[in-house]
Formats: C-alpha cells, sequence, structure tokens
C-alpha cells in the first residue's frame, strides 16, 4: 500500500529536531530533478497523506515518474495547509457553514461538530465604496458608510469568528486579503509541534482568484469556489486531474521606464494565447533573480486573468529578504531554508533539470509600457498605440455600433428593439469633436468620448508593489511642481492593498503630492476593481446619459470586464498606478499619451509624460530609505484586533446561528428536506432554455458584485423588505441573503442575452409564448410548471472571479444543466459542485453551428460514473426532432459523487451524518 513508499526523516535546526517526509523512498527508483518545483509540492502533499483512503500508491508513482512524453489524466487528491477568504465570497461561506449546523441537528447530530479542521483566514476587504473622494477625510467618511451598510453582515462574522474553532477574521480597513496574505498570514513552511515539529509546505485555496498571488512567495495556492472551500475547511480533498505545468523562462531585465504592470500585461497576453486554462505555470530562469517578491507577486496575482491555475516562482534569497523585510521570525526563516534545500526545493538551482509539458520564453529587455483594454486584462496595448487603439475601438461602437462580438443584438420578430437607438444630440467643439457641455464644482468642461472619468489606484494587483507606488508618488510630485492638475471630471481614488503603503508614503512625503491632485486615501480594499466605484458626480452622470457617450476609466486592478467597474463607464483600461496618475492628468484615452502633452505649465508650456515620468533609480532610493520591518511589525501587531466599530458590535454566544430577521443574512435552502439516502441521478427532460449567451460571458455577468439596479428584481424584494434605494448596497455585500443573489443572477447591466435580442440586463423570454421577462421571474413561472431550465453558452463560459453564487444562484432558479463550447476551470467545478450538470459541445459544435435558437425543448438522459459524453435530444417548436452528443465535463471520479449527492456540502453533510457526529 501507499504506506510503504513514506519515509519520515529527522531534521535538526538550531538545536531543535524536526521531521518531514523524505522523498528518499522514492528517490532510488526515480529520478526526481526531473519535477518542478510545483510538482514537488503535489508530490510532499501526496507522500504526507499516503495514509489515507483518497491516496493511491499508483498516483505517487505517477507523479514521481513525471513521463511528460505520455502524459494521461490521473486523479489526485491535494489536501491545503489552510483555507483563505475575503468577505463577499466569505461570508456565504460561513452562512453555508451555519446552515449545516442546522441541517446536522435535524439529522441527530451536534451543531458543535461543524468546524473549520485547517485554519481558516477570512480577510474582510471587499465591502468598502468610493462614495467620497478628493477630501483629505474621504477615508474616514467611506469607512464609517461601510459599517453603517454592513453591520448586520459584521455581526454574523463576528458570530462566526466567535462559535468556529480555527477560524479567524481580519477587521475591515487592515488592507486587502492577497496583500495581508502575502505579509503577514503565509506560513511558506508550516511548523506542527502537536505532531513532533512536522515541517511540510504551506499550501492553501482561497475564496478569491487572485489567491495565487501568493504564488510569488512560493506557497502553492489557487482559488476556488465557495462551494469547494466549505469542504476543503470540511477535512475534504480538493481533487483535481495531475496538471500539466508550463515552464516560462523568463531572462535579463526590465528596460528603464517599464513597471512589474507592464511586465504583467505582457505575461497575460502572451500566456492566454498559448492556452494554460486548467494549467501549472512555473516561472524559472535568470531573470527570475532579476525580479523583486513584489514584482513575482503582481505576476502570480494574474493567473486568472492568463486563465493558469497558478503562476509559481520558486522560494529563494528573494524571498527570505521580503520574510525578514515584513517581520518574520528570524528562527521561522532560518527553519524555512533548512527544509528547502533538504527537499532539493530551493531557488532556480532546483528547477535547472526540471521537464515542463511545454515552455514558452520572455526576455525581460522585450518588455514595452503598456495598458490592457478596453474589455479584457489580456487585449494589451502598447501605450504608443494606446490612443489610436481607442479611437479605432469607439468607431466601431458609434460608427455602426455594434455590440459585443459574441453576443450581437438586432431587432428580432418579437419586437424588441436594437441597441442604441437616435443619438442625442451632441455639442461640436471647434476641433470637430463632439461632446456635451458640463458644470461640477465649480468648473466649466465639455465631457467627450473617451474623457476619463474614473482613475483608481485600486487593487491587491498593484499595490503589492512599492516600485510602482512610488513611482506613482514621484510622478505626482513632477506633475505638481509643473502646476499640472487631474481634470475636473476624473473621479481619482486611492485605496492600497496594505497600510504599510500609507506609512511610507507618509514617510517619504509623496502622500502630500498624491493628495494634492486627488489621489487621497479612500479606504484599504479591493474598491474600483471590484466594481465598489460609488457613484459618478450628478452632473458627470447626467451629461453621460444626455450625450449617449462612451466614456472611459483608468485603474491598476486585474479586471475591466464590462459592467464591472462602473455601469455608466463602457471601456475600462488597467494601467500601472504612475499611468493611472498621467491618464488622469490628460483627462482621455483619445490621445497619444507619449507624444502628445498632457497639459501646460504654469507659463502655458506643453508638458509630456517623458517630463515628468520617476527615474528607476530615484524610486529605488526612496525605496530603500522609507520602507524598514519596523512598518510591518507595527500594523501587523494588532490585526485581529478591529477598531471600535468592530469591537462593539452586539453578537449572540451560540453554537448555532438564531438567524435574525436581516436583508443581509438568511438561513439559505440548500439543506430543505436533505436525507440520509443519496438520491438517483435523475434525467432532465423537455427542458427550456433560460439564456443563451456568446463567449466569454465572465462570473461578473453571471452573478454580478457591484451595485443593484433600482428597476432590478433585487431591487423590488429589497423594496419590499422596507430598504430604500440609498441603502441596497452591492449585490456582493449581501450574498448572505439567497433571496436577493437568486434575483441578482444574470442580471448584470452589460450581459446580453440572445434570446432576447436587443435588451441589455437581465432579460429572457419565457417559452413556448415568447413572452419578454425577467431572467428570475421567467426562472419562477418554470418552476411553478415543474419545468428544468438550462443555458447555452459559448467559449470560456465563466470567466473571472471564482464566485460560488454563479453556481448557487443558477441552481435556485432551477437550472439543471448549462450546455457551452468551453469553460474556465472554477466555474467548471463550481456548477459541479451545486449539482448542475455541465456539458461541453464536441469540437466543431456550437449553438449557433447546431441551429438552436433557444425555443427548443432538451432532453438530458441520466449520466453514469464514468460516463464519457451524453446525446442532447432537442424538440424543435416546428415539431422536428434531432439530437447532438456532448461532452460530459464531470472530470473526476470524485466530482461524479458530488453530482450524484446533490452538491459538494451535501455530499459532506451525508458522510458527517453517516459517521454519528
Amino acid at each position: 500500500m501507499a504506506k510503504s513508499i513514506q519515509c519520515l526523516k529527522q531534521l535538526e535546526i538550531n538545536g531543535e529536531i524536526c521531521h518531514y517526509y523524505s522523498f528518499d523512498g522514492l528517490a532510488d527508483k526515480y529520478d526526481l530533478s526531473r519535477l518542478p518545483f510545483a510538482a514537488k509540492i503535489l508530490l510532499e502533499n501526496l507522500l504526507r497523506h499516503a495514509n489515507k483512503d483518497f491516496v493511491q500508491q499508483a498516483d505517487i508513482e505517477t507523479l514521481a515518474k513525471w513521463d511528460v512524453d505520455n502524459w494521461q489524466d490521473t486523479e489526485i487528491a491535494f489536501v491545503p495547509s489552510r483555507v483563505i477568504l475575503q468577505d463577499f465570497t466569505g461570508v456565504p461561506a460561513v452562512v453555508d457553514l451555519a446552515a449545516m449546523r442546522d441541517a446536522i441537528v435535524k439529522m441527530g447530530g451536534k451543531a458543535e461538530k461543524i468546524n473549520p479542521l485547517n485554519p481558516v483566514e477570512l480577510v474582510i476587504d471587499h465591502s468598502v465604496m468610493v462614495d467620497v473622494f478628493g477630501q483629505a477625510d474621504a477615508m474616514e467618511q467611506n469607512t464609517a458608510i461601510e459599517f453603517q451598510r454592513n453591520r448586520e453582515r459584521y455581526q454574523f462574522l463576528r458570530w462566526g469568528q466567535q462559535s468556529f474553532d480555527n477560524f479567524k477574521v481580519v477587521p475591515p480597513g487592515r488592507g486587502i486579503v492577497h496583500q495581508v496574505n502575502l505579509e503577514y498570514l503565509a506560513r511558506v513552511i508550516f511548523k506542527k509541534p502537536h505532531e513532533d515539529n512536522l515541517l511540510y509546505p504551506d499550501t492553501l485555496v482561497g475564496t478569491d482568484s487572485h489567491t495565487t498571488m501568493i504564488n510569488g512567495l512560493g506557497v502553492l495556492g489557487w482559488g476556488v469556489g465557495g462551494i469547494e472551500a466549505e469542504a476543503a475547511m470540511l477535512g475534504q480533498p480538493v481533487t483535481m486531474l495531475l496538471p500539466e505545468i508550463v515552464g516560462f523562462e523568463l531572462t535579463g531585465k526590465l528596460p528603464a521606464g517599464t513597471t512589474a504592470t507592464d511586465l504583467v500585461l505582457t505575461v497575460t497576453e502572451q500566456l492566454r494565447a498559448a492556452g494554460v486554462v486548467g494549467k501549472f505555470v512555473e516561472f524559472f530562469g535568470s531573470g527570475v533573480s532579476e525580479l523583486t517578491l513584489a514584482d513575482r507577486a503582481t505576476i502570480a496575482n494574474m493567473a486568472p486573468e492568463y486563465g493558469a491555475t497558478c503562476g509559481i516562482f520558486p522560494i529563494d534569497h528573494q524571498t527570505t529578504d521580503y520574510l525578514k523585510l515584513t517581520g518574520r521570525n528570524s528562527e521561522h526563516i532560518e527553519r524555512i531554508e533548512s527544509y528547502l534545500k533538504t527537499m532539493d526545493m530551493w531557488g532556480t538551482d532546483s528547477q535547472q533539470n526540471a521537464v515542463y509539458h511545454s515552455q514558452l520564453s520572455l526576455q525581460l529587455e522585450e518588455v514595452v509600457p503598456s495598458i490592457a483594454g478596453p474589455k479584457r486584462p489580456q487585449d494589451r496595448i502598447s501605450l504608443d498605440q494606446a490612443g489610436l487603439a481607442y479611437r479605432d475601438w469607439s468607431a466601431l461602437q458609434h460608427g455602426v455600433n455594434q455590440p459585443d462580438s459574441n453576443q450581437k443584438s438586432s431587432m428580432d420578430e418579437s419586437g424588441f428593439e436594437s441597441e442604441g437607438g437616435s443619438p442625442s444630440p451632441l455639442l461640436t467643439t471647434s476641433n470637430g469633436d463632439a461632446g456635451v457641455p458640463c458644470q461640477y464644482n465649480g468648473e466649466e468642461f465639455i465631457l467627450k468620448h473617451g474623457s476619463v472619468v474614473i482613475a483608481a489606484i485600486t487593487s491587491c494587483t498593484n499595490t503589492s508593489n512599492p516600485s510602482v507606488l512610488i513611482a506613482a508618488g514621484l510622478l505626482a510630485r513632477n506633475a505638481r511642481q509643473r502646476g499640472l492638475n487631474v481634470k475636473p471630471w476624473v473621479k481619482t481614488s486611492f485605496a492600497p492593498g496594505s497600510q504599510v503603503v500609507t506609512d511610507y508614503l507618509r514617510k517619504s512625503g509623496l502622500n502630500e503630492d498624491l493628495d494634492a491632485l486627488g489621489f487621497q486615501l479612500v479606504g484599504y480594499g479591493c474598491t474600483t476593481c471590484i466594481g465598489n466605484s460609488g457613484p459618478l458626480p450628478i452632473e458627470v452622470s447626467e451629461a453621460i446619459h444626455q450625450g449617449d457617450l462612451s466614456i472611459t476609466s483608468v485603474l491598476s486592478g486585474n479586471r475591466n470586464f464590462e459592467g464591472r467597474i462602473h455601469p455608466e463607464v463602457q471601456a475600462n483600461y488597467l494601467a500601472s498606478p504612475p499611468l493611472v496618475v498621467a491618464y488622469a492628468l490628460a483627462g482621455t484615452m483619445k490621445i497619444d499619451i507619449t507624444t502628445e502633452p498632457l497639459g501646460e505649465d504654469t507659463l502655458g508650456k506643453p508638458v509630456y509624460l517623458h517630463d515628468i515620468w520617476p527615474d528607476g533609480q530615484e524610486i529605488k532610493q526612496v525605496i530603500d530609505k522609507v520602507i524598514d520591518s519596523t512598518m510591518f511589525i507595527s500594523r501587523y501587531s494588532d490585526v485581529y484586533s478591529g477598531n471600535e466599530d468592530w469591537q462593539g458590535l452586539a453578537i449572540v454566544q451560540s453554537q448555532k446561528y438564531d438567524w435574525p430577521d436581516s436583508t443581509y443574512v438568511k438561513l439559505p435552502p440548500f439543506f430543505d428536506n436533505i436525507t440520509a439516502k443519496i438520491p438517483d441521478i435523475s434525467p432532465i427532460e423537455n427542458a427550456r432554455c433560460l439564456l443563451k449567451l456568446g463567449d466569454s460571458v465572465t462570473t461578473d455577468h453571471i452573478s454580478p458584485a457591484g451595485s443593484i439596479a433600482l428597476d432590478s428584481p433585487a431591487a423590488q424584494y429589497l423594496q419590499s423588505e422596507g430598504v430604500s434605494a440609498k441603502y441596497f448596497n452591492s449585490y456582493g455585500s449581501r450574498r448572505g441573503n439567497h433571496e436577493v443573489m437568486m434575483r441578482g443572477t444574470f442580471a448584470n447591466v452589460r450581459l446580453r442575452n440572445l434570446l432576447a435580442p436587443g435588451t441589455e440586463g437581465c432579460w429572457t423570454r419565457m417559452m413556448p409564448s415568447g413572452e419578454k421577462m425577467s431572467v428570475f421571474d421567467a426562472a419562477m413561472d418554470y418552476q411553478q410548471q415543474k419545468v428544468a431550465c438550462i443555458v447555452l453558452a459559448g467559449k470560456e463560459y465563466g470567466t473571472g472571479s471564482s464566485r460560488d453564487w454563479a453556481a448557487k444562484g443558477p441552481a435556485l432558479l432551477g437550472v439543471k444543466a448549462v450546455i457551452a463550447q468551453s469553460y474556465e476551470r472554477i466555474h467548471r467545478s463550481n456548477l459541479v459542485g451545486m449539482g448542475i450538470l455541465p456539458l461541453q459541445f464536441m469540437s466543431g459544435d456550437s449553438a449557433d453551428s447546431l441551429q438552436l435558437t433557444g425555443e427548443e425543448q432538451f432532453s438530458i438522459p441520466a449520466v453514469n460514473k464514468g460516463q464519457k459524453t451524453v446525446r442532447v435530444s432537442v424538440n424543435v417548436k416546428d415539431g422536428s426532432e434531432f439530437s447532438f452528443e456532448a461532452n460530459i465535463r464531470i472530470d473526476t471520479p470524485n466530482e461524479f459523487s458530488y453530482y450524484q449527492h446533490g452538491g459538494i456540502l451535501h455530499y459532506v453533510l451525508r458522510n458527517l451524518a453517516k459517521t454519528g457526529i
């Protein structure tokens, strides 16, 4: 059995005897130097759990052999050391755990037995909105509003912190989850004193897709749906196919004038083009040592954007230097190095003989200043082409008014209006550029197509990196000295990922220059990148609507999907923090920012980007001067305590949650009527298509996180509960209330349902009548008629955030299957985790090639374990019938068990009940 290849050995470090699972039992048979760094982490994980039922010796042997030339699908079990949550995805996870306590009591068990078995840490970072900006007390006002809006949610999380074992909460205002993870939570190597000082690699899963940021520290982890994370909390292994690992060689050095943001946008473009969805990416080569830990974290953060499960870097002296800088214990740092060297997992030397399934390379000297947009992070644009690219895109939008290519809009036989309509009359300026006169904050101006109305230094991606933040501050200083100001129509904001950022900006004095340009601190959180950009000034908003203007945002984030940043902003661009400041000065995306002036100085002379761009050596000197470990030690000394508002939250001490009347937290119906018996898998008969969707439909399209539209089903529900529009908050903040979330499913204002052409938002047509109604209302009518629903989709269905409600919502709406051309990894897993059958069109097939309009009825026979394909029967409204073959995307035997049980949590709950808990 697997036990025979376990090899537990001793290691003495500073007089302390530790234990670890060695590869010696395999090294005599296999050349383990061929294994990439990430594969060695997976191998250790399997060896450490080799005596568990879910680990097979054959899986260990297959991994150790590492035969990339004869690769075949092999299911392995991965047991993460810990789980990390943010509040948008964490609240529903804790709600589910609380609901499981209710359910297990009904099944005869004890509530207190439902507890995380491994460390779980939740960081509240997604709830702060940019309501107030451009003033000194913006942070204080936004924080006060945040507590006012989210008090019920925070009370619930405080209850969870008191009630659940192994569960800690980092209160709001401390930083972004991935930055807190990088600077404080990450162990790199675990030591378990109660298990004879057992050493093993720090690994994790998280409920945010950008959990991968920790890969920059050499910690293996990735984003999963909340459903899968909950199972991991309760001791279930993550089952996965042994991943292909793509090696990405970096050589050389970044040229002067480029940033880590430019690098990551280049890497994202290259890897998306190569196709790495579902694969690991491992960075190696001489260029790795030239990147700071913050640079590595910036690249690792955007693994979801280039499609990989993770983007991992080796652990070396850059890593340990960073651990020292951030105040980690010196003995622990020595333990990390000793253990990894013993395991041949230290530095790029351990990768010299690594064999990868495929390889890519990039010479860092080839990187040029870049942005990405207007709708996808992989759509990189060289900075000198950005103005032209926007003008071309804008001409396409306003010349032929063409919607997104994957979801075309036209007048259909039902009489729905097509997009656009009659253009609003615009004022034509002297240069022939049309715009709308606007007056705001004492200034008069003309708002035009391409105007930058949001400029946000935000998100985990770039606020991990002092080099780009110091660069932004220096650029602001240089601009201020030349007399430049941000254009009056630009909503500016600064939301760093860590409180330490504030400390070093203040120490350098650069905070004054950012403040002077309107980039005052608005909070510590994701803000604009997650859609919490807050309202635009009323005058600006009215001008946008009056002129039907395509205006833009520039943010230092990782996501720019349509409808995500702000519902009134059509074109969104990712850029480095200094470029965010530069575009705020320019006020428009139309110009070539590399050759045209940003503005005029006090003497009326033009000022260009190259005039104020900071020197790389100056950036380094400031960093070396102002950042030290005392800042990190001080900021994290009381990280769990919270402010007076947090401490003052009233909570009830109880093992079961009392589920008070709340529009934020409600007992979900997922476990209603659950029995110990596993239900039979039923066929799906005569199902109706709820939506027909195009390519690149994101989890933001399926389950938006941003504002709740006033005319939406969710708004109607909240109003019926006595909640005024002022207190709607966001979908993300209300994820603990299934009534809001099921009404918000498929309610993104930019979603285009091809079954209801000419519409945007939450609309569909009810069949067979063809009546136009909201997706929620149609789903409820179908449920009343006992009619199942399916969704038809194109390529890359479920791209984006690891959003469990993008699966939970459709499940509550009665969606039994999705048929798509391809899936993003996390969302496909989430669908299975909620008992929804993910089917994939055969290669070459699509809804359009099969002439599926969405008006048909669909029947799918019950699937069996191990079955790879299924034949879908279609009844056309003219009475004809046909069928087509589809792939079953239940990828592992464990996943089939989850599907059979009706979802992963049902599987876990039944197993817990069976063990007599």
